[in-house]
């Protein structure tokens, strides 16, 4: 097992993932980065501690502690745009969503990219495969709930303020309409703002996973920030990320403990009748 990967077993039909949330970079690689803050500055900020609770409810956890800009475990391997004609970001990064470069030399080459693909995302896919693997022998069906969190606004990605709840199934192809359809109306209930397969329909994890007829259904959740963290207009070195409090993310944790049990509750009818 390698050291930077993080997983909790439970029993339960439900996978969170967190591809996103690590910060560790190797030494080998921290002097080429422009700077480390720059290198972790678009990390999905303290959602594994937000998801906490996804433990107690006997989901597995998956979580890498790698930073997105080492390799991004979530982009298609191949290099292929998963938002063509979008801005987005790469396997291996080469700018801050923001647009600002990453390296300060020479960016990753095509054997330096394959390299960190096979040392970093093939071992935390292999992860993934056995433990939804593992359950779906158990159970039947699976839900692959990926988790997600970003700025709410980067006008170089989206225009204007992000809905808090950002739900993504690929346009539907990932999940069955009526596990969409209870995760958009619990957010719905919640009085935040949210969309359904809007600007973030789902990455590489949703759109690989997502097979309702072998049984395995994936949904992805981007959350905007603002929700459950106190969000600077502008992200600066002294001032972010900002520190995570409980109190003040509590009132979204409700709603996320919410939808995780409306998770389970279709994974395990659908599992009854399977």
């Amino acid at each position: 097992m390698v050291d930077w990967l993080d997983i909790h077993r439970g029993d339960a039909p439900l996978v969170v993932t967190f591809p996103h949330t690590g910060t560790d970079i190797p030494d080998a690689l921290l002097g080429r980065f422009v700077s480390p803050w720059l290198a972790r500055k678009d990390a999905d900020w303290w959602i594994d501690r937000l998801y906490a609770f996804a433990a107690d409810l006997g989901a597995t956890t998956i979580r890498t502690r790698l930073s997105r800009s080492v390799i991004d475990v979530n982009r298609d391997p191949s290099g292929a745009s998963l938002y063509p004609g979008q801005a987005t970001t790469d396997l291996c990064p080469l700018t801050t969503f923001d647009g600002e470069p990453l390296y300060g030399g020479m960016p990753p080459d095509t054997a330096e990219i394959a390299a960190r693909r096979a040392a970093c995302f093939d071992p935390y896919h292999a992860a993934i495969q056995a433990e939804l693997a593992r359950l779906r022998r158990r159970h039947g069906a699976v839900v692959l709930y990926d988790a997600h969190s970003i700025r709410s606004v980067i006008p170089r990605l989206f225009d204007g303020p992000l809905p808090q709840f950002n739900i993504g199934t690929n346009g539907g192809v990932t999940c069955d309409a009526a596990l969409a359809i209870a995760v958009h109306d619990r957010c719905a209930a919640s009085g935040h703002s949210h969309v359904l397969n809007g600007r973030f329909k789902g990455g590489w994890t949703t759109r690989h996973y997502g097979r309702p007829a072998d049984g395995i259904h994936a949904i992805q959740m981007e959350l905007a920030i603002r929700g459950y963290l106190a969000e600077p207009a502008k992200p600066d070195p002294g001032a972010w990320p900002s520190p995570f409090d409980p109190e003040y993310a509590r009132p979204l944790v409700a709603v996320l403990a919410g939808i995780l049990d409306d998770c389970l509750a279709f994974a395990h009818a659908l599992g009854r009748t399977s």
